[in-house]
């Protein structure tokens, strides 16, 4: 990746967006548009067709039109799978192209965005191609008289609702399995941050989607994510985002046709410092990492830092020091390390809460302020905040921005209490050298998802779940396909 590369691609001029219903692009049923505001410099950038019920309506009916034909649902795996290994390969060969369109749109460092939003989706995507012919049905143990199947059938349309902050990854974790086991897809981009979703979208149409099998409608959430939610023909509809609005969407679920949702609403995520971690430097950078890069709009982000009281002043010391080190800036430089916060609101938000604390008595040791205010965009310094007792609004509501909140501990007792003193279950981390702490604190702390001695990213094949209110069901791994099937049983009298 080279700077001039990025240059080049990010004066590219941006096309007014469309809807993708039926394999078609097309405006707004009633010509509707919505202004693109990029982070980086507050400018215009393009404009989205803003969808409406009359849109949903119509890519609904044609991803149940797509799947009743069978075009996709009765595919052969094979089929299905060189379709979506060739989209693979599509977004591969334009990764920059699409990374730089997501940052334009969202405002994530570039570095991280390539890894993070084209790398992670075609991996994807290419791993539940790999999986469709390798997932069987089964047949039951029964008597010599009987023959019991259990087919795994496609359940039909999934809706799909995705956040601004890495648009192609948690996409890719929706489309991958419900594409695979041969459903149709109606999605929902945020907003703020469809751009590089579309262009996806397209790179599929070329890899050989039949019409109908994905559809695309941008809108506002309290429009086309309502009428998602209460739509009776949509059999699934899996969500990442806020707590408000996914129990909204189990209450629109409720007053419809009482549709599967799937949830996956954030958390307050623990990392977690023990005295005896293997390397309290190493330790440090991690952690710095795990809060502030993306600035912090990290789903999993380890918001909050737990250390033991024996060397939380100098570890706290380390993380401040690492923490101011780090380049806030451009996201399309790559001398920098971290970007823009993703919108005026959000970054007005997360201010807010910094004030909050410090009015509540605790002590900001680091950042907390905006910054780059001239260039236009939307830039924060990354916070530290310490003393304040767990039951701070600072230690138990998602700020998502770049905001560590800080407590230490005496004993591992206080530790697990303080990890599990929140509503959120998603994710956390344990750092120590002895082997029987990493595991009971792991099995003990009510995370979905737990490392230790490091923190962030995991494989696709393994399970990205969430407990309490950070939410239900699974993406990533090949218990995401569950999801999207139904289980039929087939009692053959011989």
């Amino acid at each position: 990746m080279k700077q001039s590369d990025i240059d080049l691609l990010r004066t590219h001029p941006i096309r007014p967006q469309s809807l993708l219903i039926g394999g078609k692009w097309r405006d707004a049923s009633d010509g509707g548009r919505r202004d693109v505001i990029s982070p980086i410099d507050g400018a215009l950038l393009t404009t989205l067709a803003e969808g409406t019920q009359a849109d949903v309506d119509a890519a609904v009916s044609a991803a149940r039109a797509a799947f009743e034909t069978g075009r996709w649902s009765r595919m052969a795996p094979a089929g299905r799978k060189a379709v979506l290994l060739k989209w693979a390969g599509l977004i591969e060969e334009n990764a920059l192209e699409l990374a730089v369109l997501g940052v334009r749109d969202n405002g994530t460092e570039i570095g991280m965005a390539l890894k993070a939003e084209p790398g992670s989706a075609a991996a994807t995507l290419r791993f539940y191609a790999e999986a469709i012919d390798k997932v069987p049905g089964e047949i039951a143990p029964t008597g010599d008289d009987v023959l019991a199947l259990v087919h795994r059938d496609p359940i039909g349309v999934v809706g799909a609702i995705v956040p601004w902050n890495f648009p192609l990854m948690i996409a890719a974790w929706k489309l991958g399995p419900a594409l695979a086991a041969g459903n149709s897809v109606v999605l929902k981009p945020a907003e703020t941050a469809s751009l590089s979703l579309l262009r996806m979208a397209e790179l599929g149409l070329e890899a050989g989607l039949p019409e109908g099998v994905l559809n695309v409608v941008t809108g506002a959430g309290p429009v086309v994510g309502q009428a998602m939610g209460l739509h009776t023909d949509i059999d699934v509809l899996a969500f990442t985002g806020s707590g408000a609005t996914g129990r909204r969407l189990m209450e629109y679920s409720a007053r419809s046709n009482m549709k599967r949702c799937y949830l996956e609403l954030g958390g307050k995520s623990p990392n977690i410092v023990f005295a005896d971690a293997p390397d309290l430097e190493v330790a440090a950078q991690v952690c710095a990492n795990g809060i502030f890069r993306n600035s912090g709009q990290v789903c999993i982000a380890g918001s909050r830092l737990i250390v033991a009281e024996s060397i939380r002043e100098d570890f706290l010391a380390r993380v401040v020091e690492i923490a101011g080190a780090l380049k806030v800036g451009d996201p399309l430089d790559l001398q920098n390390d971290v970007g823009a916060v993703h919108s005026e609101a959000q970054l007005q938000g997360n201010l807010a809460m910094v004030e909050a604390a410090r009015a509540a008595g605790g002590t900001v040791m680091g950042g907390g302020a905006r910054i780059h205010e001239k260039s236009g965009g939307f830039y924060m310094s990354p916070a530290v905040i310490d003393g304040l007792g767990p039951e701070a609004d600072i230690h138990r509501k998602e700020v998502f921005g770049p905001v560590l909140a800080a407590v230490s501990f005496k004993d591992e007792a206080e530790a697990l209490a303080l990890a599990n003193a929140t509503d959120f279950g998603l994710a956390g981390a344990v750092w120590t050298s002895d082997l029987s702490t990493a595991h009971r604190m792991t099995r003990a702390i009510k995370a979905g998802l737990l490392h230790v001695n490091t923190y962030g990213g995991s494989g696709v094949n393994v399970p990205m779940a969430g407990m309490k209110q950070s939410g239900n069901g699974v993406d990533k791994s090949l218990h995401a396909l569950d999801k999207y099937v139904d289980l039929k049983t087939v009692w053959i009298k011989l």
